[in-house]
């Protein structure tokens, strides 16, 4: 599938918060050493011309914020005299709400904190183990951001709220938009089969994330990787809560068993993109649920800008519990719509979704994009969230170390929060808008 480079850095730089793929500046490097330092800054501004009540603290009204934060740090990588390399990193980040807080009231804009974000060692194989191929043993630990498939269950620890709720229990520094944090506080990585062909991961992930209840889990993935599309099997063990912080939907994940069978490619044909998922959940005392997705998207690649086209229906079971999700390859993946997924709900729970998505790129520095979502309410003794959602959104490269991305959105509920949906006052239409500005070096 055709893609430009300011897709992909957008994506990665901004939300995925994978350091290891932003610019760098290089303090050291010769044949076998490499010393870099990252810094990575993004600010936001928003505006909702309606408020939600999930949180319970705000009131009928507009919002607006502005949310930013800092990532800096160092990270290297080492040759071991033909044993392979070792790699590691130490970042800090700094985050901060400001103005009225977010739509929803997770953050009340008095958020500011700094804490340590990544630290880890890691190593690789090489070419210690042939068989396996480049890099066929991979071990790491410590603090990190992990992500399994396409984040459909697994795309880092990024619930970041602030003091809008239970008085800041629990706070995380705010730019709960951005999603600043997003490293597992504490992990432990076998990585085994490089890159193509049969591989399979087995992790170990502890989060301190009160917001998620702090899950202990056991991860393990087994996945086929070609050219034509990677097919996996993702096995989720939830081994440990902390039942202080665990919300009654929470506390269901106590020996929550996962499974999921996943593939993603163009199976072989040009311009084609295929991704579906299909999740199954096993909890204790509770019905079994489940949640998938299919997508097709198509690239006309001979056009004028390349308009690319996809459709995507998705359906998470009553009491799905969508676990780490996040955001991967771009808006709608898997936050559906900037305002449902983010304020007014549903949050991949109890609902179904038809998705359609438009984009061209009339320059190869600039793309512009539509996305259009359906939302119907599967069980409505729990609230009403049908409605639907246009967004327009552009990512501007302006130079190679900035990027501007504005996004303007519609919402339409069909219930208000005083008839059993969310939007504080009225069922009126939202008007939406962002402005992000990414800053990499």
């Amino acid at each position: 599938m055709k893609r430009s480079a300011l897709f992909r850095v957008s994506t990665l730089a901004l939300l995925a918060g994978a350091a290891s793929q932003t610019g760098a500046y290089e303090l050291y490097a010769d044949d076998d050493t490499h010393l870099n330092t990252d810094l990575e800054a993004v600010f936001g501004v928003f505006h909702s011309q309606e408020n939600y009540a999930i949180s319970g603290s705000k009131r009928e009204g507009s919002s607006s914020w502005r949310e930013g934060y800092a990532k800096y740090g160092i990270r290297f990588d080492q040759g071991l005299a033909g044993a392979g390399t070792g790699y590691g990193a130490f970042n800090m980040l700094s985050s901060g709400t400001w103005g009225d807080g977010d739509a929803a009231g997770f953050t009340d804009g008095t958020e500011r904190t700094t804490k340590i974000e990544d630290a880890y060692l890691g190593w690789r194989s090489g070419q210690l183990f042939e068989a396996l191929g480049q890099d066929g043993v991979e071990v790491s630990f410590g603090r990190q951001n992990l992500m399994i498939g396409d984040g459909f269950l697994i795309n880092g620890d990024a619930l970041n709220l602030g003091k809008g709720l239970a008085d800041g229990e629990f706070n995380r520094g705010g730019a709960y938009w951005l999603a600043a944090r997003k490293a597992f506080d504490q992990t432990a990585v076998l990585r085994l089969g490089g890159k193509d062909g049969l591989r399979g991961d087995l992790m170990w992930l502890k989060s301190d994330n009160r917001a998620q209840a702090k899950p202990e889990m056991l991860v393990g993935t087994l996945e086929h990787v070609s050219d034509a599309g990677t097919l996996g099997l993702t096995a989720i063990d939830v081994r440990d809560i902390d039942e202080a912080y665990a919300s009654p939907f929470q506390a269901e994940r106590d020996g929550m068993k996962t499974w999921s069978l996943r593939g993603q490619g163009n199976a072989g044909v040009d311009n084609l993109f295929l991704s579906g998922e299909y999740a199954r959940q096993d909890k204790k005392n509770v019905d079994d649920e489940d949640a998938w997705y299919l997508e097709a998207g198509w690239t006309f690649s001979e056009v004028a800008w390349s308009p690319y086209v996809s459709y995507r229906y998705s359906r998470y079971s009553e009491g799905f519990d969508p676990l780490f999700t996040g955001f991967s390859r771009g808006y709608g993946t898997w936050f559906q719509g900037e305002v449902a997924a983010n304020y007014a709900g549903p949050f991949n729970s109890n609902t179904q979704i038809h998705h359609v998505a438009f984009k061209v790129t009339p320059l190869e520095n600039l793309s512009l994009g539509a996305l259009w979502f359906d939302f119907s309410t599967l069980d409505r003794d729990q609230g009403n969230f049908d409605g639907r959602e246009v967004d327009l959104y552009a990512e501007w490269a302006v130079s190679e170390n900035f990027i501007v991305m504005p996004l303007v959105g519609l919402y339409q509920p069909d219930r208000s929060a005083e008839e059993g949906g969310s939007q504080i006052g009225s069922d009126d239409r939202n008007l939406y808008s962002q402005l992000l500005f990414v800053t990499l070096f």
